[in-house]
């Protein structure tokens, strides 16, 4: 694993950024109707992902790291993303705004709302080698791969602009929603920022009463009475052939799941595979998403219904993923809307809001298919499957000694004595 890990380190980074931003397209909406429009994404990350500290706003990191590595537990950390988007510009000086919170967030009375500063573009060629090495696209839940797989991406030439056709989820695919960005806003904050090192807490909540005020958007105020979704647990577990079964516990607020995997090989290939039914790269599956988007994209067979609670890898792609293969499971969740002046019944009546206001749910985890207890990544109540060979005895005493699971792993890549 650890040579894998090490292998080309920068030039690995740098393709996962460039294919994670190519295949997220960015919104042409433009602002109009309402003055302000505010929007809130709540998460609930578990397994790796709740341990790498990625979610914004969120509170794992190296501080969850350690609380497994001391016998804490894999336990679940919330993220938590605000934009706010207005047609106006500040008065009384620079742009200004907060978030009121509820007392259960835990984060203080308020967080601002920082209007981030956007540097001058550069459209500069970055000095580097020219991209080597290929991405191999497997899709679908099934012990094996279906015909057509792998689609195989060669990255130099994607280097040069020559994207295959039909890479990523097709435009008629993608459920259009509103966004607040930089670019669709006279004035922009969001949160969290450089300004303010709070971050959400596990035992935080939503509910309750939220407002946000600024200089630059009417005041904005409702009542939240959804809170932060369940964790997803879970197992994978390998069967005879290679494969893996991957099976989670169903969400009741769940309204679709999406399953991904990443890994690379030391000659430079990435393999990636969804649970996606037909071919389908990017796109808003690793977004938050409304319901009637995550219904429109089951319909597509690209998401999962929510009753689906199993989905198998295919032995290919677990052979071809290597040691170092990575594993994300989303649950997408609820959506609550206000606004001000709510709309009317009759749809004869114009409806002039000052502003809207939308909250977006979900849940993800993260796991290592071809892992040290790779039945446990995802929760504890796992269980390994097999022969009791010396190696597994041995496995089970670092298990023991190490704490098992994500905790077990860390423990022993980082020395401690595992």
């Amino acid at each position: 694993m650890r040579k894998i890990l090490t292998s080309r380190p920068a030039r690995g980074a740098l393709l996962l950024a460039s294919f994670t931003l190519l295949a997220a397209p960015g919104s042409s909406q433009q602002a109009s109707g309402p003055i302000a429009r505010y929007t809130i994404d709540a998460g609930t990350m578990s397994g790796m992902a709740a341990l790498s500290g990625n979610g914004a706003g969120s509170g794992g990191g190296m501080g969850a790291a350690m609380s497994m590595m001391m016998g804490g537990g894999n336990k679940p950390m919330h993220e938590l993303v605000l934009r706010l988007g207005s047609t106006r510009a500040p008065t009384g000086g620079a742009p200004a705004a907060e978030h009121f919170m509820p007392a259960g967030a835990f984060l203080g009375a308020s967080v601002p709302l920082v209007t981030p500063r956007i540097p001058p573009s550069e459209d500069q060629p970055i000095p580097g080698e020219r991209p080597k090495g290929r991405l191999l696209i497997y899709w679908g839940c099934g012990a094996t791969v279906g015909a057509g797989q792998p689609v195989v991406i060669d990255f130099a030439k994607v280097a040069r602009g020559q994207i295959p056709p039909g890479l990523y989820i097709s435009g008629a695919s993608i459920p259009q929603e509103w966004q607040v960005r930089v670019t669709n806003s006279k004035t922009y904050g969001d949160w969290p920022n450089a300004q303010t090192r709070k971050t959400v807490s596990a035992s935080s909540s939503l509910l309750g009463d939220h407002r946000i005020a600024g200089n630059y958007s009417p005041d904005i105020a409702f009542n939240l009475k959804q809170d932060f979704m369940p964790a997803i647990t879970g197992t994978a577990r390998k069967i005879a052939g290679g494969a893996t079964i991957l099976s989670w516990n169903g969400l009741p607020q769940a309204t679709g799941y999406y399953a991904w995997t990443f890994g690379a090989q030391d000659n430079g290939d990435m393999v990636w595979w969804a649970s996606s039914a037909t071919q389908a790269f990017g796109g808003p599956v690793w977004d938050w998403m409304s319901p009637a988007a995550v219904q429109k994209m089951i319909a597509q067979k690209i998401v999962m219904p929510p009753s689906q609670t199993s989905c198998t890898v295919p032995a290919a792609v677990t052979q071809a993923g290597g040691e170092m293969l990575m594993g994300s499971l989303y649950a997408y969740g609820p959506e609550a809307n206000f606004a001000y002046p709510p709309r009317p019944a009759d749809p004869k009546i114009a409806w002039k809001p000052e502003w809207i206001a939308r909250v977006r749910y979900r849940a993800n985890t993260m796991w290592m298919l071809n892992g040290p207890d790779m039945g446990n990544m995802m929760s504890d109540s796992g269980s390994d499957e097999g022969e009791n060979t010396p190696a597994r005895q041995q496995q089970q005493k670092r298990k023991k000694k190490c704490g098992g699971g994500l905790g077990g792993m860390l423990g022993s890549a980082m020395g401690v004595g595992c």
